[in-house]
């Protein structure tokens, strides 16, 4: 071993550690790398920041940006309920149908993107079919995975293994190379979820279907919000008029949160009295977003959230007229601009044991909390003082752009359903044309009429000129922190290769499995791919793995096709653990699932893939 090998494994030993106990963001661990093997000589700095400019690193990120728009223009929703509409509600159908929709999708979408939308209306199948949604939802989530491993863009390790063979000088896998044995995995996992898998999960039934709700209405209900939330008119003689909200300190002084400000439209005609001569709202208004500049006009109403003697203290100081609150009404929280939407804090969630106040939950993600509602409890739940635990539900209210900003804070948050949905009927309008770019997009890779990267960089430019995604939220559906990963990690599978350390662990495992042929190999590198994949991200483990199998393959003289294949396979494989993936966390809470359901299921799962892999791969792509 020379000094050059020893530090480049200290290097990548300390990544792993900070990868599995997360002391670190993984994205800040990435960039670590980067610079360590700059600094130590390892690599020059042009290899170190090669990873950013690495076309694989381009086609994900323009994946994002094309998954935000199937998202945001409600896309994926349509889909999505229209294939669950036939799932009937017989316990053998609905996993079946609910497993092959979740694989259809995410084998064109993100996975976790995909098991969020369907997430709610599983739910709502399985309790309206009187089954546990655990029975479901690890069935959910495993659909995803597979369905990811059956085309080219169903999964980050699918595009990283392609690409490192094109550098290779090696032809690259097409999008559909996957699919043979992605249909047949998929086929047999299925299978195994309908019949002995079935038996080895969990029976569950939560005693409250709160993640059954989806309408604004619906959360209202569920949350009690009448309870604390007021209608303040703003009169004309009020102290108010021509102040901005942050002049009034209505929050820090009086306790008060503005939620949202209606005013007259331009159009509107004069108000109409009730019986009492109080100004009944109109529907003719429009919705003004509470930002700190935002100022106060005469005939504003002001959606407030306090107790009764704060809002009565408010109104007093300010000369505010209070107005009862129409409860069967959701215009006072969703318009263009601002929304309502639940929220689920998982396991690893930075917010588990902590209040809002000690998270500054309103600055740092701008948005308020209107309610906290716990599983298993039927109590009020005090806003400030309430140490939030695992599987609470928070009902958040802002902008829509933070609304969907929580979902790129997978470790933090599970956004329920499709916020998106609801945005703007002009965002759902454009569902027709985001179809028709996705379905040119997969054509050109199909046909190879142009390169996969700039397939999907033309699609995602196409997807913004038209109008599916703005700019702004172009950036804000690309996972960044996963797109420094990829491209902070993809140096070391250069740096190992560059110090010799990928063909020494190459040649050791043929000199440890070699005699016995090379399906052996391909299983010791399926069983290393998914040992790995169950602690680290697929992605990660695809980029240490996939030049080990392509040198194994070089010092064996036999052609790389399938070892490549194993590896991307089973880098797809995470089903083992609750934190292998984000889909696997997604349903945890919903299921009220353990560690232990998803090795139950999970190990025989992997067991089955690789002897599938091992039959089959082979025969797919000899050596």
């Amino acid at each position: 071993m020379t000094v050059e090998m020893w530090i480049v494994l200290i290097i990548l030993a300390a990544a792993i550690v900070l990868f599995i106990t997360e002391w670190l963001r993984v994205d800040v661990v990435a960039l670590g790398v980067v610079v360590a093997l700059m600094l130590t000589g390892i690599l020059t700095p042009e290899q170190a920041i090669s990873g950013f400019a690495n076309t694989a690193v381009i086609t994900i990120a323009s994946l994002f940006v094309i998954g935000g728009a199937v998202m945001q223009t409600g896309l994926a929703g349509t889909i999505g309920q229209r294939i669950l509409q036939v799932a009937g509600d017989k316990p053998f159908r609905l996993t079946l149908v609910i497993t092959l929709a979740v694989a259809l999708l995410s084998s064109v979408m993100s996975d976790a993107g995909t098991v969020a939308v369907l997430l709610p209306a599983t739910i709502s199948l399985a309790l309206s079919a009187k089954i546990s949604p655990s029975k479901l939802l690890i069935p959910l989530a495993y659909g995803a995975l597979l369905g990811g491993a059956m085309t080219l863009i169903g999964t980050p390790p699918n595009i990283i293994v392609s690409d490192l063979l094109s550098e290779a000088g090696l032809t690259a896998f097409k999008f559909f190379d996957y699919t043979p044995i992605g249909v047949v995995i998929l086929i047999a996992g299925v299978v195994f979820m309908i019949t002995a898998g079935r038996r080895l999960l969990p029976d569950n039934m939560p005693s409250q279907d709160v993640q059954r709700v989806e309408t604004p209405d619906e959360l209202v209900d569920l949350y009690r919000l009448p309870d604390n939330l007021f209608r303040l008119r703003v009169r004309r003689g009020s102290n108010l008029v021509g102040q901005t909200l942050a002049a009034t300190q209505l929050g820090s002084d009086f306790g008060v949160t503005v939620l949202n400000i209606l005013r007259p439209s331009k159009a509107a005609t004069l108000p109409r009295l009730d019986d009492i001569g109080l100004e009944v709202p109109r529907r003719d208004q429009e919705g003004i977003p509470p930002t700190p500049d935002v100022t106060f006009k005469t005939g504003d109403l002001l959606i407030a959230q306090g107790t009764s003697s704060d809002i009565s203290h408010a109104a007093a100081y300010w000369n505010l007229g209070v107005l009862p609150r129409q409860a069967e009404s959701e215009y006072d929280f969703v318009t263009d601009e601002i929304g309502i939407a639940e929220v689920i804090l998982p396991p690893r969630s930075s917010l588990v044991g902590k209040t809002l106040v000690d998270v500054q939950f309103g600055s740092r993600y701008k948005l308020t909390v209107l309610g906290i509602n716990r599983p298993e409890s039927s109590e009020s739940l005090d806003l400030k003082e309430t140490v939030l635990r695992f599987g609470d539900s928070l009902l958040v209210q802002g902008p829509w752009s933070a609304i969907l900003a929580l979902r790129k804070r997978r470790r933090d948050f599970v956004v329920m359903g499709a916020p998106e949905d609801m945005v703007t009927a002009s965002a759902r309008t454009k569902a027709p044309i985001a179809l028709l770019i996705l379905a040119g997009m997969l054509v050109a890779m199909i046909t190879g009429l142009l390169p996969v990267a700039a397939a999907s960089m033309l699609a995602a430019l196409l997807m913004i000129l038209s109008g599916c995604l703005k700019i702004d939220e172009a950036y804000e559906s690309i996972d960044w922190k996963s797109i420094v990963l990829i491209a902070g990690m993809l140096p070391m599978s250069i740096a190992l290769a560059e110090v010799g350390l990928v063909d020494r662990v190459a040649q050791g495992l043929i000199d440890l499995l070699g005699s016995s042929g090379p399906t052996m190999v391909l299983g010791g590198l399926f069983i290393l791919t998914s040992i790995f994949t169950q602690v680290l991200s697929n992605t990660t483990t695809t980029v240490l793995i996939a030049p080990i199998a392509l040198a194994a393959a070089s010092n064996l003289g036999v052609q790389p096709y399938a070892f490549m294949m194993g590896v991307a396979v089973a880098a797809s494989m995470a089903f083992a653990t609750p934190v292998a993936s984000p889909v696997n966390t997604l349903v945890m809470g919903a299921g009220s699932y353990r560690f232990s359901d998803y090795a139950r299921s999970g190990v025989p799962m992997i067991l089955l893939t690789l002897v599938l892999s091992l039959l089959i791969l082979p025969l797919l792509w000899p050596y």
